[in-house]
């Protein structure tokens, strides 16, 4: 059985994320808010606000204070000569195994939250699809991309 990949993201992406879900999370709150909006313009019963209300704090801690950490302990990567493999998920664990063959290109991506704690995302572009790391060291991640791409280089049957 194969070992898990012992990669961890940069600490720092776990603020990110959870700045990130607190953002996704006001928008949540504009349901009981648009309720409360609509009890006073139309005969509709109070009690549903408070439900939604409780049920929108709930999933606001859950999803701000809960979720990221579990998902930055879960989230592993690996680089092998052949192929990648990241290890990511809270409730579904998800193990991916990249073959540097099927590596068509490779490159780093910043958003404005990512630059503002020197972070980078790695993606890994195959023919069926994109694979991400999401958070990684500036200068880690510059190196990694390079490696993937040397290592892609390497894989391919053509040269």
């Amino acid at each position: 059985m194969r070992e898990k990949p012992d990669q961890a993201l940069d600490q720092k992406v776990l603020k990110v994320w959870t700045i990130v879900a607190a953002a996704e999370w006001l928008f949540l709150l504009l349901v009981p808010v648009g309720y409360w909006v609509a009890t006073r313009y139309f005969p509709i019963p109070e009690w549903p606000l408070y439900v939604l209300a409780g049920l929108v704090i709930l999933a606001g801690i859950f999803k701000i204070f809960i979720i990221p950490k579990m998902q930055w302990k879960r989230w592993r990567y690996k680089i092998y000569d052949n192929e990648v493999e990241l290890m990511y998920g809270v409730f579904v664990i998800r193990r991916v195994i990249i073959p540097m063959i099927r590596v068509q290109h490779v490159d780093t991506a910043q958003g404005p939250l990512l630059r503002h704690y020197q972070l980078s995302a790695v993606t890994i572009s195959t023919a069926a699809t994109t694979h991400e790391i999401p958070g990684l060291d500036e200068e880690k991640a510059n190196i990694l991309r390079d490696h993937i791409a040397e290592l892609a280089r390497e894989a391919d049957p053509d040269e």
